[in-house]
């Protein structure tokens, strides 16, 4: 039972992973939202429909715009506890604007509830793009808040360079 639980949950979330849309639809004039010494404006609803708003205390927020990087991202959180990103003052986000909505509602949304932890979604392609352009979509951005913020902004691509993130090591 648990092989077809996990083969579900594998294939759900390649369903899902297939949204995570590239950077070839970015309009050149979108201003960008993620510049250092710009303040992150971010509310977005998770996979169980629950709005979310950032807070002050808020340090780091992660970004999945590629099918690759949310593989490594939600591999890695679903091995942790579901407090886990709160524990660690981050909030993570992954970008399902691309897919196509019947893909959305049948697999996309309903497989997102498995995962224990916190996934804010980018559902509109509108609201996705300042935050895509002039950035690495084939990446994880990293984005770091003081006071909601941004001080800076890092590209990584492993689950190594993750967890260091994650954990401030």
């Amino acid at each position: 039972m648990k092989i077809i639980h996990k083969t579900l949950l594998g294939l759900l979330t390649t369903l899902l992973l297939i949204g995570c849309s590239s950077d070839k639809e970015i309009d050149p004039n979108i201003e960008p939202a993620l510049v250092v010494g710009k303040s992150l404006k971010l509310s977005l609803k998770d996979q169980f429909d629950k709005a979310h708003t950032l807070d002050t205390k808020t340090t780091k927020v992660i970004f999945a715009f590629s099918k690759d990087m949310a593989h490594i991202a939600n591999d890695y959180l679903q091995t942790k506890e579901a407090s886990y990103l709160a524990d660690n003052k981050t909030q993570f986000v992954a970008d399902v604007s691309s897919a196509p909505s019947i893909i959305k509602s049948m697999f996309i949304l309903p497989g997102l509830k498995d995962f224990k932890h916190t996934v804010l979604l980018f559902n509109e392609k509108e609201v996705a793009a300042p935050f895509k352009a002039k950035i690495d979509t084939q990446k994880i951005i990293v984005v770091y808040l003081d006071a909601q913020k941004i001080s800076k902004i890092e590209t990584i691509t492993t689950k190594e360079e993750l967890v260091k993130t994650i954990e401030n090591l």
